[in-house]
């Protein structure tokens, strides 16, 4: 495993389990259970780490390994359930919810897959969940799709035999474990004169310095800005996850307007969410801000079958103390900008990178550690996954809506995953079941957001179409020629009968 891996793994306990996942909803009829086994078994030979299970070492004198599971049963990680007929959006959010609260086995591979029937209207999903160990947002929408189709008609390849590997001995094991944790360090150490060598000059290695150290005031002044530390507390064993709705045409009307990119207008949105819980809570004071971790991919075009984790991150305050949702896109897309222009995506990677340097028994109990002791700095993740804009389809059905899952962990209560299908926007609001009673307001106050945007995008686009109206109203009228005087001729004197009348001297 990475070291980032490791540590999603290690800090993994029974209040919170580490794994990520989605609800795929499909239009009918469902297929039959034993057509979902053969459609996974079809296509494991693509995925190996579907059948290798976590092996950690003795007092983690090495980073844990992955080894071919030799117990491995597609039955058991491949189930079949159902909601009482005909099941609502709340009946499949419920299931969804205690499912992803439970935690995956560690003595088998990370994953499992629920095929649910009775959905109304004839609809069907899964849900499925696998360890964030093994896979990051980019590389699982990627594996979702080797089981999802381009076409409606797919025939299903023959299942290649499969033998497990031996696993290593426990001794080969801690040797090797040992050996990576001397080795590891030295070859980051030795790589370094390579990557100087990369550098086009040392003008670019100066303006990169000077690009990361001006911007820490303005990351400071983030980090120091009053947050909504109610949002963090202690968590426990059971979710609730709700969800919301927005659509891409929406988020562009309001781009016209307001400027700024789809992700701001998301974030713009998600802060409505979080204003109107607070609100609610009767918590919300001016200048209140709820700090957010964004996951940045640093995923490269030729990794994206790689199952590990390649992210960074931001922290962004989303401006809950603000009232002006105009005022509130215009904030976040100045942040956002500073974040890009600073490069710290990049340089947060860097220093997450540098826990390669560290042994793996100080990693497994600083994670640990890093994740119990209690914070105040971040409130929420908010995790944007995009995903495919062609339809897609599993066994014949179309796929209809999918809806994520990021786990919560420490002392952060709620997440907030995006996925983006065809033209369509999905939010799974993640949050703690004691907690986070009142989750759906965040949901309902998120769809909100989008509303009050879109209306004041079609009320800016109403005034600019009457003031150009206007404007090509007065340049017509400016452009017609004068009109010409008319000759007027002096009346005729009045006759009586046909008689002139006389005329006096």
């Amino acid at each position: 495993m990475s070291s980032l891996d490791a540590g999603f793994y290690f800090i993994e306990d029974e209040n919170v389990p580490m794994h990520v996942g989605s609800v795929l909803v499909f239009d009918g009829p469902a297929p039959s259970y034993g057509d979902v086994i053969r459609l996974f078994v079809s296509r494991l030979d693509q995925v190996p780490r579907y059948r290798q299970k976590v092996k950690a070492l003795p007092f983690h004198v090495g980073r844990p390994v992955w080894v071919d599971d030799d117990h491995f049963n597609i039955l058991y990680h491949v189930r079949h359930t159902a909601v009482p007929s005909p099941g609502g959006e709340d009946q499949l959010r419920n299931l969804a919810g205690r499912l992803f609260a439970q935690k995956l086995d560690d003595k088998k591979p990370l994953w499992e897959a629920w095929l649910v029937e009775g959905l109304e209207g004839g609809r069907w999903a899964i849900i499925s969940k696998v360890h964030h160990c093994m896979i990051d947002g980019v590389s699982g929408t990627d594996m979702l799709q080797l089981l999802l189709d381009f076409k409606q008609e797919t025939a299903l390849p023959e299942p290649k035999e499969w033998k497990p590997t031996p696993t290593p001995s426990t001794l080969d094991l801690v040797v090797d474990g040992v050996r990576d944790a001397v080795v590891t360090p030295v070859q980051h150490l030795s790589a370094l004169p390579a990557i100087a060598r990369n550098m086009r000059s040392l003008n670019e290695i100066l303006d990169f310095g000077k690009t990361v150290l001006g911007s820490l005031p303005g990351t400071a002044r983030r980090l120091v800005t009053r947050a909504a530390t109610s949002l963090n507390g202690p968590i426990g064993p059971h979710r609730r996850w709700v969800w919301a709705r927005a659509n891409l045409a929406e988020i562009k009307k309001v781009r016209s307007a307001a400027g700024g990119t789809v992700n701001d207008v998301i974030l713009t949105a998600i802060t409505r969410g979080f204003r109107d819980l607070l609100e609610k809570r009767g918590e919300l004071t001016e200048g209140m801000v709820v700090r957010t971790m964004v996951p940045v991919s640093m995923r490269k075009s030729d990794q994206h079958n790689e199952l590990n984790n390649r992210v960074s991150a931001v922290l962004v305050n989303l401006p809950v103390g603000e009232a002006d949702p105009v005022k509130r896109l215009a904030s976040i897309r100045s942040q956002m900008d500073d974040l890009k222009s600073s490069r710290q995506a990049a340089g947060a990677d860097v220093i997450t990178n540098l826990s390669n340097f560290a042994a793996p028994t100080l990693m497994a109990l600083g994670s640990r550690t890093a994740m119990r002791f209690p914070q105040q700095i971040l409130q929420t993740v908010t995790t944007n996954v995009p995903g495919p804009r062609i339809p897609l389809y599993m066994l014949g059905r179309p796929l209809v809506e999918m809806f994520p899952y990021v786990p919560v962990a420490s002392t952060i209560r709620i997440t907030v995953g995006i996925f983006s299908y065809l033209d369509k926007f999905t939010f799974g609001i993640n949050a703690d079941f004691d907690g986070v009673p009142d989750v759906q307001l965040l949901a309902d106050g998120i769809r909100a957001g989008f509303d009050e945007m879109v209306a004041l995008a079609a009320e800016a686009e109403e005034k600019a179409e009457a003031k150009a109206a206007a404007a090509k109203a007065a340049v017509q009228a400016a452009s017609k020629p004068a009109p010409k005087p008319r000759t007027v001729k002096a009346p005729a004197k009045a006759t009586t009968n046909g008689v002139k009348p006389e005329t006096k001297a």
